[in-house]
C-alpha cells in the first residue's frame, strides 16, 4: 500500500488548524515525497484545503446553517471573505516568484510564534474583560480579513493569523477559534478555485505520482484528522487555562519555523 497520500492528508489535517502554516508543511512533504517543484507543491497544498473544508463543514454544520439566517454573522463572513480575496489573490499570483527567490517561509512563523506567546501572557495577566463575537465592529472584521488574506503567503498560517488577530482585539478565545474556523470555509473554497483557475496542471503532476485514488485518500484522511484536531482545540479554548494553549501553539510555531528554516 502507498502510504504517501495518507501522510499528505494527515499533515494537512493537523497543520491547517495549528499556527504552523499547512501550506508550508504540504510544500515540504510533497516536495520531498513526490519530487515535485516548490511552486507545484504550493498549489497542491492549497488544493488540499478541500479536505479541511470538509472538516469545517461537518464540525460546524449547525453554525453554517445559523450563519445563513443571522445577519450579523453573515455580514462578518462576507466582509472577511471579500477582504481576504482582495489581499490573498494577488499574493497567490506572486507566490511562484517568492518561492523561487530567497523568500524563507520560516520567518513569518517565527513572528507569529512570538505574537502567540505574547498573547498568552496578555490573556493570563490582563485584567481587561474579554468581549464576545457579537461585540465585534465592522472595521475589526476588515482586520480579520486582512490577516486571513496575508496567509496566502507561504509560511503564513491562516488559523494563526485570524485567531491571534481576534484574540488581540479582545475577543473571547472560544469565539476567536470558532469564528476563525467558520471564516475559513469560504476563504478556502476561494483558494481552491484560484488554484484550479491559475494552475490546474499542478493536480495533473500530483495525479501522475499517486493517482486519482491517492488524491481522494489524501483528502479523506485530511478531513478525518481535521475533525479530531478542531474538537480538541475548541475544548481547550473553553477552559480557564486557555493561555496555555497560546503558549503551546506559539512554541510549536517557533520550533516548526526553525526546522523549516534549516530545511
Amino acid at each position: 500500500m502507498n502510504f504517501v497520500p495518507l501522510i499528505l492528508g494527515i499533515v494537512q489535517g493537523v497543520s491547517e488548524w495549528l499556527p504552523i502554516s499547512s501550506k508550508t508543511q504540504e510544500i515540504l512533504v510533497s516536495h520531498y515525497l513526490l519530487g515535485i517543484s516548490l511552486s507545484v507543491a504550493y498549489s497542491f497544498g492549497l488544493f488540499m484545503e478541500m479536505g479541511s473544508v470538509g472538516s469545517a463543514l461537518v464540525y460546524f454544520r449547525t453554525d453554517v446553517v445559523k450563519a445563513l439566517r443571522d445577519r450579523f454573522t453573515l455580514t462578518f463572513l462576507l466582509v472577511v471573505t471579500v477582504v481576504t480575496g482582495l489581499v490573498g489573490v494577488p499574493l497567490y499570483v506572486l507566490s511562484d516568484r517568492l518561492l523561487e527567490g530567497a523568500y524563507n517561509p520560516g520567518i513569518p512563523m517565527i513572528v507569529l510564534g512570538v505574537v502567540l506567546i505574547g498573547n498568552g501572557f496578555y490573556i493570563r495577566y490582563s485584567r481587561k474583560s474579554l468581549r464576545g463575537f457579537r461585540e465585534m465592529r465592522l472595521r475589526e472584521a476588515v482586520l480579520v480579513g486582512l490577516a486571513q488574506g496575508l496567509a496566502a503567503l507561504p509560511g503564513v498560517s491562516r488559523s494563526g493569523m485570524t485567531v491571534s488577530t481576534m484574540l488581540l482585539l479582545g475577543i473571547k478565545p472560544e469565539d476567536a477559534f470558532r469564528y476563525s474556523y467558520l471564516a475559513y470555509i469560504p476563504a478556502a473554497l476561494g483558494a481552491v478555485a484560484t488554484t484550479l483557475l491559475f494552475s490546474d496542471y499542478s493536480l495533473s503532476r500530483v495525479a501522475n505520482q499517486i493517482g486519482q485514488e491517492g488524491i481522494l485518500l489524501a483528502l479523506m484522511s485530511s478531513m478525518m484528522t481535521g475533525l479530531l484536531v478542531i474538537g480538541l482545540l475548541l475544548r481547550i479554548a473553553k477552559t480557564k487555562r486557555v493561555y496555555l494553549l497560546d503558549f503551546s501553539l506559539g512554541t510549536l510555531a517557533l520550533v516548526v519555523s526553525l526546522l523549516t528554516t534549516l530545511v
